[in-house]
């Protein structure tokens, strides 16, 4: 590696703890000064950033540029204390529009984090929180997941959320303008957010289970809702929903993907990705949130 690291262990001990950062168990800041101690330096530490990013075959990084963006692993405060999210910005420019990833009901997984990073590459400041930090984050085999997302609080993770629209707004990198999105139980979560943080600016759910009618009222975003013509048991709530808005007169758009299913924009899962349906509902989200943020 380099001439600094004299031994196996400190090598051990150097690619654990970027094993660490790159997944998300250690947040950026603790990387640099627990690899600082490691190396002897700051100065090493920093030579050597770039070397692990490169052997690791990684662009998670903040140091690492990947496509004209820079990514990181952070950490926000929210009602239940630190919140692990995974943030992606475009590497040119100060300040950035922000939007909001929220993952499905298998939590901060590579997908979302792609997702994140394509968000940034259409020059937005993203943010995909991780909702299973209170337990200590999504764990890297998701397989027993669901009892992990069955002991959330529903009320708390929602004011963990509604934290990342205040967390936003004050960055330094962004314009103060927040949009939000998720997917399947992020597209519901998305909802939530727009019923509970009167400060956000736009709402994309995708195929998200929908608010009670009686909570429209709160919603100050205007909403571009996508949904999947396959979706019975998400799409019997539509028109109740759409009902609502029209009788508080919220600003709002729905359109369905006819033949499409739940979660058609996954590209990791060939069961249910519609290519034409994703690319058709990102376009539509893109532009949204470039008239309402930008």
């Amino acid at each position: 590696m380099l001439n600094f690291l004299k031994s196996d262990s400190m090598d051990k001990r150097v690619t654990e703890l970027y094993d660490d950062y790159r997944s998300g168990r250690t947040d950026r800041r603790s990387f640099i000064r627990k690899l600082a101690l490691i190396t002897g330096s700051m100065a090493s530490a920093m030579i050597l950033i770039p070397v692990l990013a490169e052997n690791g075959n990684k662009a998670d990084p903040e140091f690492q540029d990947n496509q004209g963006i820079v990514t990181e692993f952070i950490k926000y405060p929210a009602e239940t204390g630190e919140m692990k999210a995974f943030l992606a910005r475009p590497a040119i420019g100060k300040k950035f529009p922000a939007v909001i990833v929220i993952h499905e009901n298998r939590g901060l997984v590579p997908h979302i984090r792609d997702v994140t990073s394509r968000m940034a590459k259409e020059g937005f400041l993203s943010l995909a929180p991780d909702a299973l930090s209170p337990l200590g984050g999504t764990p890297e085999d998701v397989s027993n997941v669901g009892d992990m997302f069955s002991k959330l609080d529903n009320e708390q993770t929602i004011k963990n959320f509604v934290a990342a629209v205040k967390f936003l707004k004050t960055h330094p990198l962004s314009t103060g303008r927040v949009g939000c999105t998720g997917f399947c139980w992020g597209g519901g979560m998305t909802n939530q957010v727009a019923v509970n943080s009167p400060d956000l600016d736009a709402a994309v759910p995708y195929y998200g289970r929908q608010p009670s009618p009686e909570d429209v009222e709160k919603i100050k975003a205007p909403i571009l809702a996508h949904y999947a013509g396959l979706d019975e048991r998400i799409n019997a709530g539509i028109p109740a929903f759409e009902e609502a808005l029209k009788k508080y007169h919220k600003e709002y758009q729905i359109f369905m993907y006819d033949g499409a299913q739940h979660a058609f924009n996954n590209d990791t899962n060939p069961e249910r990705y519609n290519e034409k349906a994703a690319k058709l509902a990102w376009s539509r989200t893109i532009a949204f949130f470039s008239e309402k943020l930008k």
